[in-house]
């Protein structure tokens, strides 16, 4: 019995030491706070707080210049590329370019024309008897000029875009791989060409001297 009532009163002084000093501890950070705030101390964060969703992306006040771009000219031997090509240039030149597009119905103050110069489809790796890779290149060039009254071209380029494809013994799939090919390599045309354009505009200052447009051309 003697044993077990040491054990007890061991456990409870124990017990009351570590209350002690969970106390003391927090009596000594209650102090710590106490002394920050008296010598001016202060916790803060800095900067926009947490937002539900992400915070929106700066925008800029500078006005981007309208610009449109017209159905593109095919000069090459591949039929009913020209919609298509199109289509990719006002994708990428409005996200990539710089400038605002716009319908050719609407105000604008420049005007992109352009043409699809050639579509040549060569052989990468062959044998005597077979044919494995095939490359399609395609060559566009454009122009951009001003709606109104004296203004001339302004900017000029051409560019050259190219994808590979594999060949198969199905001919309508390699025809099908093809098509993916002349779209990959349309694609690389515009954002290319977008990003020159963007590069033109920062350069000459045309995104802080756009204005009021005339009326749209037709």
């Amino acid at each position: 019995m003697r044993e077990k009532r040491d054990g007890s009163t061991w456990h409870h002084s124990r017990g009351r030491l570590m209350s002690c000093r969970a106390t003391l501890a927090r009596l000594a950070i209650l102090a710590c706070l106490a002394l920050f705030a008296a010598c001016g101390y202060q916790f803060r964060v800095e900067g926009a707080g947490p937002t539900i969703g992400g915070a929106s992306a700066p925008t800029s006040n500078e006005p981007r210049p309208r610009l449109v771009i017209r159905t593109l000219i095919n000069s090459s031997y591949e039929p009913n590329l020209e919609t298509r090509y199109t289509n990719y240039f006002r994708e990428e030149f409005s996200t990539g370019s710089g400038a605002q597009i716009v319908s050719d119905s609407e105000a604008a103050d420049l005007v992109l024309t352009g043409q699809i110069l050639s579509v040549i489809v060569s052989t990468l790796s062959f044998t005597l008897s077979e044919t494995f890779e095939r490359r399609v290149e395609v060559i566009v060039s454009v122009r951009v000029e001003g709606v109104r009254s004296g203004k001339k071209m302004i900017w000029t380029q051409i560019a050259k875009g190219a994808s590979e494809f594999f060949i198969s013994t199905d001919l309508q799939f390699n025809r099908a791989l093809q098509d993916r090919a002349e779209e990959q390599a349309g694609r690389f045309v515009a954002a290319d060409l977008a990003a020159r354009f963007l590069l033109e505009l920062e350069a000459s200052g045309s995104t802080k001297q756009a204005s009021a447009p005339a009326s749209a051309s037709h």
